[in-house]
């Protein structure tokens, strides 16, 4: 695979010079363009130790605009970074529409330096391997032209590279001790780096192996391969422009027959002093499991789906009453921001992921995606069928991390729902409560009802299951929410 990159490319000073102006101007164009083309771009940087990763990224910035590049270098994860999933830190520092990000170290890094220092098996590696084909994947179908560049040299001129930097006191520093013990394992990391490289070289998202002995051939060959395919990528969106009314969303139709709800017995109810009971036993057990659960580091994340006035803030309340409030926090999901809309639709969930031992409690979630935005047209057929997928590789990461995931659908009738309307509007307290969108959403419930049974079906795992609440009787439903996470705490707990 690398000898490809090890047979002494190089390009002549003049030579060089002349295509660098070249290039500097057609790529300052294109960034230009991309401002408003309405896709990110991301550029992995990865490679051999002293290939010049460094220096291709400063020469980035000296071709381009600076103020539009996100320039990010990935070590150790801190001690923030460290309290949750790997793959937060990536998702938080993804760029935006129109901007190029630029990552110095990259989801690859541990995974191979693991593999290479033998502490990683070769299961974990390959399924290391199988997580980044999919969290890429994602990036890409999203829309976003990811570039991944693999900076490469020979042993005997990484031997060289390393002496001569050492040897100069201005760059002898840069020569760590981490250095050296990688060139002794240079065959090692060889054969990782290979089989890396080929499991997640997609069609998608290709690897472009460049060979570093020649500092001016590196810089051109990057440029070059990031000003073809930003240029190729820019074409591509406005030929989609011009097609968009042809893959307009479809508004889903539904099918006949009973779902996962019409099952729902929802005549159930607790009386108002079993209700007082059950509710401050079950307040009291969350209380002590919660402040076990944050000794431990144990952090919980919980979502809440259902219906409009379906009873998600009171149970929430009831939930909040038996936690200390400087251990949790609730995320309250509307319509997405300016800057939402310019991420992935997960990148605004990653965000708020708990640290050890604290409790993020999502009031409406990520499957938005696929009800309101499948139903209303607001995602394309595209966007929403994959979103399933994408949901359950999501929570998977959460629970293979260690958080304990509770996902609730409160469940009421038609019936009572219009009931709640009507007392809502007649009560000035609550009158703010209800709006418009919430009578025109009722016209629309086969849709949606069809929507959640498709949802259930497609994301209730055995790590991350559904909880469909009878909400009828708001008593019985708080309770059992309550109830429901304090089985979930247990289990994880033991």
């Amino acid at each position: 695979m690398f000898e490809t990159a090890e047979i002494g490319s190089s390009i002549p000073k003049t030579e060089y010079e002349k295509e660098a102006a070249e290039l500097r101007i057609k790529l300052l164009h294109a960034q230009e363009k991309l401002k408003t083309a309405g896709f990110p771009v991301l550029l992995l940087i990865n490679g051999v130790d002293a290939a010049g990763k460094g220096d291709v990224v400063n020469t980035l910035h000296e071709w381009m605009d600076p103020r539009f590049l996100l320039t990010y270098g990935f070590g150790e994860p801190t001690d923030e970074e460290s309290q949750r999933p790997p793959y937060w830190r990536f998702w938080r520092s993804l760029p935006p529409k129109g901007r190029i990000g630029i990552f110095f170290g990259s989801w690859y890094s541990a995974p191979i330096l693991k593999r290479a220092y033998g502490t990683m098996g070769k299961g974990d590696f390959l399924a290391s391997l199988q997580r980044i084909r999919i969290f890429e994947k994602k990036l890409v179908d999203d829309g976003m032209l990811l570039l991944k560049f693999w900076l490469h040299l020979g042993k005997k001129e990484q031997k060289k590279r390393l002496k001569a930097l050492a040897k100069e006191p201005n760059t002898a520093w840069r020569v760590t001790s981490q250095d050296k013990k990688h060139l002794k394992l240079y065959d090692t990391f060889l054969k990782v780096d290979e089989q890396a490289i080929s499991a997640t070289s997609t069609g998608a998202a290709p690897w472009t192996i460049v060979e570093a002995t020649d500092r001016r051939y590196m810089h051109v060959t990057v440029a070059r391969t990031l000003l073809k395919a930003l240029e190729r990528q820019l074409r591509r969106v406005q030929r989609r422009k011009k097609s968009s009314a042809a893959s307009a969303s479809r508004i889903v139709t539904p099918e006949e027959g009973p779902t996962i709800l019409t099952t729902l017995d929802m005549e159930q109810d607790l009386a108002d002093k079993a209700y007082k009971k059950r509710l401050s036993r079950a307040q009291a057990k969350l209380n002590a499991l919660s402040r076990k659960a944050k000794s431990k580091g144990v952090s919980s994340i919980l979502v809440f789906e259902g219906w409009d006035a379906g009873g998600k803030g009171g149970a929430i309340r009831r939930i909040t009453a038996a936690l200390d409030s400087r251990d949790y926090r609730i995320v309250p999901i509307a319509a997405p921001t300016d800057e939402e809309r310019s991420q992935h639709y997960l990148w605004r969930f990653w965000r708020h992921m708990p640290g050890a031992g604290r409790i993020t409690i999502f009031d409406r979630s990520w499957y938005g995606r696929v009800m309101v935005e499948r139903v209303e047209g607001f995602a394309t057929e595209g966007e929403w069928s994959r979103a399933y997928d994408e949901i359950n590789d999501f929570e998977a990461q959460l629970t293979e991390f260690g958080y304990v995931v509770v996902k609730y659908f409160l469940h009421i009738t038609p019936e009572e729902q219009l009931r709640r309307f009507q007392e809502r509007k007649a009560t000035p307290w609550k009158r703010f409560k209800i709006t418009e969108e919430d009578w025109r959403n009722r016209e629309k419930w086969p849709e949606y009802e069809r929507a959640i049974q498709d949802m259930v079906q497609r994301t209730s795992t055995t790590a991350a299951p559904w909880t469909l609440v009878e909400a009828n009787s708001k008593r019985f439903a708080r309770v059992k929410v309550i109830e429901t996470y304090i089985d979930a705490l247990e289990k994880r707990l033991k």
